[in-house]
């Protein structure tokens, strides 16, 4: 089994590319090892002294870090997900699944749902597959007075580039599409 890694925009972020599906549906976005016990993939990687974060992707794994250096961490990182997708063990256990539908969680006034329907097209088409590529995912979270709020996840979390890519990506985005969008937050 080869896996491939990359870097981020966000330098205490890698992604690992095993060469095969790891969600199958949606995201998972991970943010300590309490979270990860679910997982028996992010149970391997939280046991890796430094690593701070996990987020599952389409195809790929971002492992975040806090103290210590990638040239230390990084093969032990390789050896987890190696022996994880080895294993044959699943991804989550039981019932777990995907950011447990956080279509729930949205807020917006019910006369925005035309707009908010096409900021979700604009982001589903244009944004995701961009920020994907970094190891990262951004889901719509809510709408009111013109201002939209996103969720960041994976790499985007903590990324230091994110704050450009919300206000002169993504905000001009969706202004040029939305006149009644007048800014863009993370939340």
């Amino acid at each position: 089994m080869f896996i491939q890694t990359e870097a981020t925009p966000n330098p205490a972020t890698l992604k690992f590319l095993p060469g095969r599906g790891v969600m199958s549906d949606g995201t998972l976005d991970i943010r300590d090892s309490r979270a990860g016990e679910r997982s028996p993939l992010a149970r391997r990687l939280f046991a890796i002294p430094g690593v701070t974060a996990v987020f599952f992707g389409s195809d790929f794994v971002t492992v975040t870090k806090g103290e210590g250096e990638w040239q230390h961490l990084k093969p032990a990182i390789l050896g987890a997900i190696m022996e994880h997708f080895l294993s044959g063990e699943p991804l989550l256990d039981g019932e777990s699944h995907a950011d447990e539908d956080e279509a729930d969680g949205e807020f917006f006034d019910e006369k925005d749902a035309p707009t908010v329907a096409t900021i979700k097209e604009l982001l589903e088409s244009r944004v995701r597959p961009a920020v994907a590529g970094d190891g990262g995912d951004i889901t719509f979270r809510g709408f009111r007075d013109g201002v939209v709020y996103l969720a960041m996840k994976g790499s985007c979390s903590g990324c230091p580039s994110s704050t450009a890519t919300l206000k002169h990506g993504i905000q001009n985005l969706l202004r040029h599409f939305l006149p009644d969008v007048r800014e863009v937050q993370a939340i």
